[in-house]
Formats: C-alpha cells, sequence, structure tokens
C-alpha cells in the first residue's frame, strides 16, 4: 500500500467518478443507502447503547456503501449483502472493523464531552437525543460556542477516519495504523479534499437555488418544502458514492514482485 499525492483538481474528478457510478445502478445504490440509514437509525433507537452503537457500526456500514460503489464502478449489480461486508471479511478484519468503530465512537463522545464545557451540554444533547433547534438556542453565546468547538474538532477527527475503514478492509491495515495513514493522507491531497468539499457545497446550493426558482415560478411556496428532504438525501447518496474514490485515488496498491524467469536467457552472439 502506497500514499498516492494527487493535484487539486482530483477534488472535482473524484465528484465526476461517484456521479458516474451512481448513475450506473441508481435504484440500486440509493436503496443501499436508505439501508444503511435505516440500520443507522434503528440502532440509535435502542435505550442507553443505542447511540454508541450506531456510531461504533458507522465505519463499516460506510465500508460498505465504498464496497457497493466499487461494484457499481465494475459495471455488477451491488446486492444487499454488500453493505455488510466489513463484517463478512473473515474474524480478524471483523475485529480491526469492531475495534475501529470503537474508537470513532470514543472519539465522537470525547468531541461531544468537550463541547459540553462550554454549554452544559446542551448542544450535544440536541445531537445525540435530537430535539429542535430554538430561537432561544440561536441567541446563546455559549450553545453558539459549543457548536462550533464541536465543528472544529470533529474535522481532524474526520480526517483520521476517513480512509480507515478502506485501508482496514483492503490492504489488512491495523486499526491504529489506519488512523495514521489516513489522516497523512488527508493533509498531503489537502488542496484536493478542499476542492472536492467545495464542490459537493456547491452542488447543494445549486439544487437549493433550482428548487426554489422552480417553487418560485410555480406559485407553490409548498412545493420547495415537499422537495427540498428527497433531492438532500439523493444527493447525500451521491456524495457517499464517490467516497470510494476519494480512497482509490489516495492509496495505491504495491506493485507485484518480479518473479525471475525459470528460462535461462540466451546469451547474443
Amino acid at each position: 500500500m502506497k500514499l498516492n499525492i494527487v493535484p487539486a483538481r482530483h477534488g472535482v474528478l473524484w465528484v465526476k467518478q461517484g456521479l458516474r457510478a451512481f448513475i450506473k445502478q441508481p435504484l440500486a445504490l440509493i436503496g443501499l443507502f436508505f439501508m444503511f440509514m435505516a440500520v443507522m437509525s434503528m440502532a440509535s433507537l435502542l435505550p442507553y447503547v443505542g447511540n454508541v452503537l450506531a456510531l461504533m457500526l458507522l465505519p463499516g456500514a460506510t465500508l460498505g456503501l465504498m464496497a457497493a460503489t466499487k461494484e457499481s464502478s465494475q459495471g455488477k449489480f451491488p446486492m444487499p449483502l454488500v453493505l455488510v461486508s466489513a463484517f463478512r471479511a473473515g474474524s480478524q478484519r471483523l475485529r480491526a472493523m469492531l475495534a475501529l468503530g470503537a474508537m470513532y465512537a470514543a472519539g465522537f463522545l470525547g468531541v461531544m464531552a468537550i463541547s459540553a464545557l462550554f454549554d452544559g451540554g446542551q448542544f450535544a444533547q440536541l445531537y445525540l437525543v435530537g430535539g429542535k433547534i430554538t430561537e432561544e438556542m440561536m441567541n446563546s453565546g455559549d450553545f453558539l460556542t459549543a457548536m462550533w468547538v464541536a465543528m472544529a474538532l470533529y474535522m481532524p477527527l474526520s480526517m483520521v477516519f476517513w480512509h480507515a475503514p478502506g485501508l482496514v478492509h483492503w490492504h489488512g491495515v491495523s486499526p491504529v495504523k489506519s488512523l495514521f495513514f489516513s489522516g497523512v493522507a488527508c493533509v498531503r491531497n489537502m488542496g484536493a479534499y478542499t476542492v472536492y468539499s467545495l464542490a459537493w457545497m456547491g452542488i447543494f446550493m445549486l439544487a437549493g437555488i433550482v428548487l426554489t426558482t422552480i417553487a418560485a415560478l410555480s406559485g407553490n411556496p409548498a412545493m420547495l418544502s415537499a422537495l427540498l428532504l428527497p433531492v438532500a438525501m439523493l444527493i447525500i447518496a451521491m456524495f457517499f458514492t464517490s467516497i470510494y474514490f476519494t480512497f482509490a485515488d489516495s492509496f495505491l496498491a504495491p506493485d507485484p514482485p518480479t518473479v525471475p524467469s525459470s528460462t535461462p536467457e540466451t546469451p547474443n552472439p
């Protein structure tokens, strides 16, 4: 496994590759994405341990979507079982993926715990348990500080876990080493990942502008509310499809060793 340094323009390439893979198998990939969302939601509903369990499953479930994208890009139809690829690759990989999930859950809860120091846990409770953002929260300096602190701390957490599931599953890297290599890959290819993030932000903004314009021209403001959620979910599904290409372009398989020929060379006369 070798780190591949790519130019910033590859950020746009990753987005295009994700869109092309999605278009090849749109029904399969969006169906798998909603299955992914359903599993995460059901896990989080379990009393006491639900949110922790959902966090632990997230790296493995994300790997499942990456595996589905890989199959789609190869012209195959990804079946539902591909979602659990991370948990069907043998006992060693299973233990490694569960360890990775435990570390992710611990890291995320640590971020929420630090944010709670600024607002007494209001933002963390809203994020983990759910609820509605009120005007009072948005006017609270402590709440806003906790939100920005959580966002700032989550960025390096997401970088070290971004490629970790793929490294564990496809390259057999240990969980701890996978975090190191993932963070290094994101830092060394920061230009490409910045362009990649900006491109997806632009797609989300463009979709919002198009939907707002359609609703305004039709004279039906309710149409915006009706279309906003399904379009947003569709774009998020496409985003998850593109994650595989950020991994595949950042790491290269080692060159196969050269096998010496068993036939002796004939010396030139």
